[in-house]
């Protein structure tokens, strides 16, 4: 009796601890992670207005046809392409959010420039 106690008391204390031990959360694929990088990327040019600006918004509307095609390949064949898309897609979607910054850093230089020039024809006259 004395050593069925035993027993119970060591399984009922290893358990737990061989569970906690046991990884059971898989970490995500490496098209999923490139999935969460594009999607952010993409969301990031949309919010600065890549969409209103001629050149942002080719490279802009690249990246979500790059995604979505991503995203329909599903086979463990296609991974590797799908990693690669998801990728293509990421870094044109940064280069539209770094075009949409440097039109509106120009639109605004531009508007510096018309009120200093406004500016100096009052004071000259």
């Amino acid at each position: 009796m004395r050593q069925w106690f035993l027993l119970s008391t060591a399984a009922f204390i290893l358990f737990p601890a061989a569970c906690a031990t046991t990884n059971t959360v898989a970490s995500p694929p490496v098209a999923s992670l490139g999935a969460e990088n594009s999607a952010g990327a993409i969301r990031a040019a949309e919010e600065v207005g890549a969409a209103h600006s001629p050149q942002a918004s080719l490279y802009l509307q690249l990246a979500k046809e790059e995604f979505e095609h991503a995203r329909r390949l599903t086979s463990e064949e296609d991974r590797p392409a799908a990693t690669r898309l998801l990728l293509r897609a990421e870094v044109d979607a940064d280069l539209a959010l770094a075009l949409a910054r440097e039109n509106s850093t120009k639109v605004e230089a531009q508007a510096a420039l018309d009120k200093a020039h406004m500016l100096n024809d009052s004071v000259v006259q």
